[in-house]
């Protein structure tokens, strides 16, 4: 039936009796929309992070979204990127729409892009907060500073293993720390990122830390572990994409897509005896420790269609958990090896690691009932199990272009009980 855009009869009464009645005032016509209107950081004046946490307080006094243009009209004239010299900090009840633009990281910057307002330097105790949105419209893009001061993690030392222009600068830290990170969140309930893209990270692109109740969806990444900075190449380390670490539970993350310079996504739950809230010597801004009774545990973790691989050649998802910490109750529905004639990845899934430094093969219990399932991967290992696994389901599982079994068991057979391993497949590459 052709589509019709005649209102039926009954609507046409219903609007001719509604246009019989007076027009209200003026004042109570303006009053209505001006309550609903978004606020935008080009209303303020400032530098560019100034002006975006000055829209985002303006919104969360009035209930208001944020939405931040393509077109930034700055004091000196009107340009299509934001430039960050600090975070910007949402706080409870954000909704941050970000549509059609670039923000960008200046190169004075030593910050996040995108922090939740709770945490930061100095802040030992962090209050948890709630309602958080961040989501791209159109193609909405992060990208790190054409000069990073700094990259990597903690463990990293500037100039040494990994760039960074602070190197050297006796005032400044001289590894990298939390700040490197691109999109961080700790003790954030009800939220969703959704629809960016972010490119050249300073280290991992996203993390979250005791954060709950949320949605991750259609993020793109694009890092490779190197960047051509000055006609020179340089080493960027631990450009993860998407990090969920200690105490995160109930999230969805889908349609994650692109290449990093390592990996893709990662569900890490490691202590540091040393760990303080609000430290630059960690990783981590809130504490790394556990608080017991299964608080700091990962789990409750849906994953479902990732599209992607590790550039830098390590796991396209990884699973770690020492000390005490567990990880548990994660589905993993979905994954698409993409690297085509790139360097192939270590392992498309990697579970534990029976390396020492990060906590060696964890007892048999501590980490269980995962669903792997629907993995189709040209990696070294498509499955490695390198530290323990337990009631758990592997299933659907295809290797291709690639010598040996798709599940590995790098830690021995011995630490794994009670899994199975259905539909699994290797398809041995040609020979000439």
């Amino acid at each position: 039936m052709p589509f019709s855009c005649r209102m039926p009869m009954s609507a046409v009464v219903a609007a001719a009796v509604l246009c019989s009645f007076p027009a209200p005032p003026a004042a109570a016509q303006e009053a209505v929309p001006s309550s609903c209107e978004p606020v935008t950081p080009n209303a303020f004046q400032g530098s560019d992070s100034e002006r975006i946490n000055q829209a985002i307080a303006t919104a969360a006094a009035s209930g208001r979204r944020v939405v931040i243009p393509k077109t930034n009209h700055a004091a000196d004239g009107p340009r299509d990127v934001w430039l960050l010299d600090s975070a910007i900090l949402v706080q409870s009840g954000t909704t941050l729409e970000l549509e059609n633009c670039r923000i960008k990281l200046s190169d004075r910057c030593r910050d996040n892009i995108i922090r939740s307002a709770n945490c930061g330097l100095g802040i030992t105790e962090i209050a948890p907060i709630s309602n958080v949105s961040i989501r791209g419209i159109g193609a909405a893009v992060l990208e790190g500073a054409d000069h990073p001061r700094a990259t990597g993690d903690s463990a990293k030392i500037l100039a040494e293993r990994t760039y960074g222009t602070d190197a050297g600068v006796q005032s400044e830290s001289q590894s990298g720390d939390w700040r490197n990170i691109g999109i961080l969140m700790a003790f954030v309930e009800q939220f969703s990122i959704e629809n960016l893209r972010l490119v050249d990270s300073h280290a991992w692109a996203i993390s979250l830390e005791r954060c709950a109740y949320g949605k991750i969806r259609d993020i793109d990444f694009a890092s490779t572990g190197h960047r051509t900075i000055d006609d020179t190449t340089q080493t960027i380390l631990n450009q993860d994409g998407l990090d969920l670490r200690q105490g995160c539970h109930d999230i969805l993350i889908e349609n994650l897509t692109g290449y990093t310079g390592d990996d893709l996504l990662a569900l890490t739950n490691i202590l540091r005896a040393d760990s303080t809230a609000g430290s630059t010597e960690s990783t981590m801004v809130s504490a790394a420790v556990n608080r017991g009774d299964g608080l700091d545990d990962i789990r409750n973790i849906t994953i479902r269609n990732l599209r992607g691989y590790c550039a830098g050649g390590h796991h396209i998802v990884r699973f770690l958990n020492a000390s005490g910490l567990q990880i548990h109750d994660v589905i993993l529905d979905g994954l698409i090896d993409t690297s085509g004639s790139a360097q192939p990845c270590r392992a498309a899934v990697k579970i534990g690691d029976s390396n020492p430094r990060w906590g060696g093969v964890t007892p048999l219990g501590d980490t269980y009932r995962l669903f792997i399932s629907n993995i189709m991967s040209r990696s070294q290992h498509t499955v490695l199990i390198a530290g323990s696994l337990s009631d758990s389901i592997v299933s659907n599982v295809i290797k291709y272009e690639a010598e040996g079994p798709p599940i590995a068991f790098e830690s021995g057979e011995d630490n794994v009980r009670n899994v199975i391993f259905s539909n699994v497949q290797g398809i041995t590459p040609p020979t000439e």
